[in-house]
């Protein structure tokens, strides 16, 4: 079963590619999503990891706080999208 996280404070410049390879190690890694703006195209500075769950805690512990692209990033387990409009 896998668990999808949260990554936030991303670089601008970070690419689906760059999350795979930077979650990779602790890990198999099933998917990767940075959200864009749907107007301009542009990253909106956070995306979302998919892993297994046995490797939910030590992904989490190993990679939040850590440096990608020269900012600190935030990971943690994402939550269910709430409704908006």
């Amino acid at each position: 079963m896998a668990k999808t996280l949260y990554v936030g404070n991303l670089p601008w410049s970070a690419t689906e590619e760059d999350l795979a390879a930077f979650f990779a190690p602790l890990g198999e890694v099933k998917s990767t999503r940075i959200i864009t703006d749907r107007e301009s195209g542009r990253s909106r500075g956070f995306g979302f990891v998919e892993v297994d769950e046995e490797d939910v805690e030590k992904v989490i512990t190993e990679t939040n706080g850590k440096d990608l692209g020269g900012r600190a990033i935030i990971v943690n387990e994402a939550k269910p999208r709430q409704g908006g409009f």
